[in-house]
């Protein structure tokens, strides 16, 4: 089966990607994040470890990974009737922080609603290029507060 798009035709900016790098323990991470990112006007509705799963349920030995799902309920609200609902399958916005080193860890995320729109499942249209657009400056402010020092 072909792909609908090439990926290797995409960037950084097409799907939203956003990394950062944070000097401290992952637990201390994960609450920074978290709070950064309710502080940007974003909730967590749900979140959780793979690494603590994975390492329990297959003994695989993984680093420290946290998935915090990160969602702004008006937003939302408004992108299930702009996608007919069908962009509920990639709710929430995940934010996921990994364990690169010892207090060494990485903040990453993409955008879900620029890659519902890349692939169909969201209108390309102006109401969703608002979203995109008030998503990214959302996600853009909890980044530009992280504390990366």
């Amino acid at each position: 089966m072909a792909l609908p798009i090439d990926p290797s035709a995409l960037d950084a900016g097409d799907i939203g990607e956003k990394r950062a790098t944070l000097h401290m323990e992952h637990e201390e991470a994960v609450e920074h994040v978290r709070e950064t990112f309710l502080d940007a006007g974003f909730g967590i509705p749900a979140e959780f470890s793979p690494s603590e799963l994975l390492n329990e349920k297959v003994d695989a030995d993984r680093d420290p990974y946290y998935v915090l799902g990160a969602c702004n309920p008006a937003i939302a609200d408004r992108v299930l009737d702009a996608s007919d609902g069908k962009i509920g399958a990639l709710f929430p916005c995940n934010v996921v922080v990994w364990e690169e080193e010892p207090d060494v860890q990485t903040v990453y995320h993409v955008s879900i609603m620029r890659i519902a729109r890349l692939t169909g499942i969201a209108p390309d249209d102006e109401e969703m290029a608002d979203v995109v657009a008030e998503t990214g400056e959302l996600v853009d402010e909890a980044y530009a507060n992280l504390d990366t020092a």
